[in-house]
């Protein structure tokens, strides 16, 4: 059993923890990237997109429409920097709660169909994000390092 545990269990995670860094900053880069790029559709379509959040019932939509634009573009660069990462994550995964809950509820049918949702999947991230931080190679590390404040906390 002892063998078992340490070639399957512990030698993988002694080889992931000199990688521990990639994880966080692929994800990061990844959905920024695809939020910067989302966002800025949206910030040059306004009008269209204010239309779509008045058909789904979005409350405000003339004020929302420019603030989740930017959010999503803004909270997207500033991912893929790792700049003050939980705080744009914990909002683009709150926008991807509105998102299930105003164009998607209705075509829930399952958790098989819910879980199907790309916002879902971004949903996911931006939650392990929140939480876990954006990792080594972040602006977020080398501004906590520059402070002279614990590494623990980023």
């Amino acid at each position: 059993m002892k063998r078992f545990v340490d070639l399957l269990i512990l030698l993988p995670a002694r080889i992931a923890s000199y990688f521990s860094w990639a994880g966080p900053l692929i994800m990061r880069v990844v959905v920024g990237y695809t939020f910067v790029l989302s966002g800025w559709g949206k910030l040059n379509n306004l009008a269209l997109v204010t239309e779509n959040f008045v058909g789904w019932g979005i409350p405000f939509p003339k004020l929302l429409t420019p603030f989740v634009s930017g959010v999503e573009f803004f909270g997207g660069a500033m991912l893929i920097l790792g700049l003050f990462t939980r705080i744009p994550a914990a909002m683009l995964a709150v926008v991807m709660i509105v998102a299930i809950k105003a164009a998607k509820w209705g075509d829930v049918d399952s958790l098989e169909t819910l879980l199907g949702f790309e916002e879902a999947t971004y949903f996911a991230a931006f939650t392990w994000l929140a939480i876990a931080g954006p990792g080594a190679a972040s602006l977020d590390r080398l501004l906590v390092s520059a402070s002279g404040h614990s590494q623990k906390s980023t």
